[in-house]
């Protein structure tokens, strides 16, 4: 047994506090969005600033790294200092895609870091209960993602429009993010993702490509991905409902 691997499977066994670092990714165009979805303000708090708070007051969580363009580099910087952000160790400009920006950021993160957590900054709505868990997850099983189970009826559809067969929803999952893994694995994968063109949606995707199984965790239907302007008035509805939800317990 190589002394990676060791190391990878002694890291669930030992019962310490898993030590985990975070890759937030905010580099995208916001095409879909009309405007810069990161910087818009949520309950008067930037999009960027609700995704990074969870992690930094998660106590399994060391570092956190930002990816975001080369021309929002300065304002992130500011935004993480003005917002207390102080586990962010590094703000770093993406690339041109998805894949380009989540190695960027992993090959940031500090040496010593065992896990790694990718996450969107689209996904102001994040717990730290829902990181705990993925977290924990992933110390055990190299790999772990959050999920929501289809409810919906899935068809698969040609190029015509005419649909030419059906999906079996009960073995199907809406993956959501953080996606954590083990520090070694992920950035092996998404390097070798990157060398073969791979075009990956998401960081579950590359481990495939090294024959690693990737394990669901329960997801959160609130952890929702800003896309277009109604997600953002989904977001601000969301908001308000936990707020109202922690009024009523600490009144009882």
């Amino acid at each position: 047994m190589s002394n990676t691997l060791g190391k990878i499977l002694q890291l669930g066994r030992r019962g310490q506090k898993p030590s985990c670092a975070a890759v937030v990714l905010a580099a995208g165009g916001s095409v879909r969005m009309g405007s810069d979805k990161i910087l818009a303000k949520l309950g008067e708090i930037p999009v960027l600033a609700r995704a990074l708070r969870p992690f930094q007051d998660c106590e399994y969580i060391s570092e956190i790294v930002v990816v975001t363009s080369a021309e929002k580099l300065m304002e992130v910087t500011e935004l993480c200092r003005e917002y207390n952000i102080g586990k962010v160790s590094k703000v770093v400009s993406g690339g041109k895609t998805r894949a380009e920006s989540a190695l960027t950021g992993v090959s940031e993160v500090s040496a010593k870091a065992e896990l790694i957590a990718v996450h969107d900054g689209a996904r102001p709505l994040v717990t730290e209960d829902l990181i705990r868990r993925t977290v924990e997850a992933a110390s055990k099983k190299m790999a772990a993602v959050p999920a929501i189970r289809s409810t919906d009826t899935l068809k698969i559809a040609g190029a015509d429009g005419a649909i030419t067969g059906t999906v079996d929803r009960e073995s199907t999952w809406r993956i959501q993010t953080p996606q954590v893994f083990k520090a070694d694995l992920i950035k092996g994968a998404l390097t070798k993702a990157m060398k073969q063109g791979v075009s990956l949606t998401d960081d579950s995707s590359a481990m495939d490509l090294l024959g690693v199984r990737t394990y669901v965790v329960d997801g959160d239907e609130e952890n929702i991905k800003l896309t277009r302007p109604l997600d953002l008035l989904l977001a601000a509805a969301i908001l308000r409902d936990r707020r109202e939800r922690d009024e009523n317990r600490a009144g009882l």
